[in-house]
C-alpha cells in the first residue's frame, strides 16, 4: 500500500510567494516518495529508522498546505474551537501570542495546536524536524511550519516575524475549524 502524493488547491497568498509553493511542494512530493521508497524495504531496519521523519514531513505539510486551500477566511469568534481556545488560555489573544511565541522559537521544525480527545484539551506544541515531539493520539488542528524552507525564500531570516503573521492572515478557519470537529 503506497502512499499517494495529494494535490492542493492554494490560491495566492499574502506574503508567501507561488514560486515558493511550487517548491515547498516538491519538497512535500519527496517526503512522499522517500515514505513509499522505505516501506518497500521493511526488512531494513537502519531505513526503518527514518521513516517516521519522512511519514512525518508528508502528513505535517498535507496538514498545512490543506490550510490555505479555498482563501482565507475569518475565524468566527463563537465557533467551539474558539471558544475551547478561551476556556484553555482565558482569550483567543492569548492563545495567539503564545502560539505566536512558540512558532517563534530558536530552530527548525513545527508549531502545533492539537487538540486531546482524552482530556478534551488543546495544546500547544513544539516538534522538532518532523517526528521528534509530537504528542501521541492527539489529533493536529493547526500546522505551522518553521523550517527555513517555508519562508526564507519569501522573508529572509530577519523576516520571520512576518511570516508566521502572514501564515495566520492565509489561514482557512473553516478548514482549522473542520480539524477541531
Amino acid at each position: 500500500m503506497a502512499f499517494n502524493e495529494k494535490k492542493f488547491s492554494i490560491p495566492v497568498l499574502k506574503g508567501i510567494s507561488t514560486k515558493n509553493i511550487e517548491e515547498h511542494l516538491k519538497l512535500y512530493a519527496g517526503y512522499v516518495k522517500n515514505a513509499n521508497l522505505i516501506l518497500e524495504k521493511t526488512g531494513d531496519n537502519e531505513l526503518q529508522r527514518r521513516f517516521a521523519f519522512e511519514f512525518d514531513g508528508m502528513r505535517n505539510h498535507e496538514y498545512y498546505f490543506t490550510q490555505f486551500e479555498g482563501g482565507s477566511t475569518p475565524f468566527n469568534s463563537n465557533s467551539p474551537l474558539v471558544k475551547t481556545i478561551a476556556q484553555e488560555w482565558n482569550s483567543f489573544e492569548n492563545w495567539l501570542t503564545q502560539f505566536k511565541s512558540l512558532a517563534l522559537t530558536r530552530g527548525i521544525g513545527w508549531a502545533f495546536l492539537y487538540y486531546d480527545p482524552h482530556t478534551k484539551r488543546l495544546f500547544n506544541q513544539w516538534v522538532d524536524e518532523q517526528h521528534i515531539g509530537h504528542l501521541t493520539g492527539l489529533s493536529p488542528i493547526i500546522a505551522l511550519d518553521m523550517w527555513e524552507h517555508a519562508y526564507v525564500a519569501d522573508y529572509q531570516p530577519s523576516g520571520k516575524k512576518q511570516y508566521v503573521d502572514d501564515f495566520f492572515e492565509n489561514l482557512n478557519w473553516e478548514v482549522v475549524e473542520k480539524n477541531f470537529k
